[in-house]
């Protein structure tokens, strides 16, 4: 469905936080206009306040993500649930883009913007995405990267449901990671099996030997 597409606003907004590198990018009104991408006419509605509100449903829309990557469906519902009832959108059918050389417009569903300020259209549309992800994908294409400390949310599209990672550089980096501690453990199992067998015949009797 058209409106899926907007669940990419609640990934860029849960994004601009990295809470286990202690990082934020969400502190200015530059900052806020970028998160609209194209929507410029909305951009430019911000202003400092949406800075702070911005990040306050930020906290919220990865409190979904996690609810949902901790297996909690029905928290990550209930939610996202909330956030809906605080930011309801507007939609319409939109028929700017044609389809043939007749000129018939391509009707599809848009979110019209009607919001009081630049976070209520920001967070009306990220949420309303969000939901039309999970109920056409499922709860559980919601995740949170596993790379610590990276732990940015993602949607996971893949045909079997099988990503753990937000890109293909935390997925490189886990696995070679994982790849050096499984030579550390083999390395250190070796040398424990060395010391064992020379304590072992450092034991045997001379008549032994």
């Amino acid at each position: 469905m058209e409106l899926a597409y907007y669940s990419d606003y609640a990934v860029r907004l849960v994004n601009t936080e990295q809470p286990e590198r202690g990082s934020d990018s969400l502190t200015t009104v530059e900052a806020v206009r970028e998160l609209f991408g194209p929507a410029q006419q909305v951009a430019r509605r911000a202003n400092d306040s949406d800075v702070t509100r911005l990040r306050a449903v930020r906290t919220r829309l990865r409190a979904v993500f996690e609810a949902a990557d901790g297996g909690d469906e029905v928290l990550a519902v209930d939610l996202l649930n909330a956030l809906m009832m605080e930011f309801p959108v507007s939609p319409q059918i939109s028929g700017h883009e044609y389809r043939d050389a007749d000129g018939r417009p391509d009707w599809h569903m848009h979110i019209a913007d009607h919001a009081a300020n630049a976070t209520a259209s920001f967070a009306a549309t990220a949420c309303m995405g969000l939901a039309f992800h999970l109920t056409e994908l499922g709860v559980d294409r919601l995740g949170i990267c596993e790379a610590r400390p990276c732990r940015n949310a993602y949607l996971d599209t893949s045909t079997n449901r099988s990503r753990r990672y937000c890109s293909d550089r935390c997925a490189t980096r886990a696995n070679v990671a994982a790849y050096r501690a499984r030579k550390r453990l083999e390395s250190e199992r070796s040398a424990r099996t060395g010391r064992t067998a020379d304590t072992a015949q450092d034991s045997t009797p001379a008549t032994e030997r």
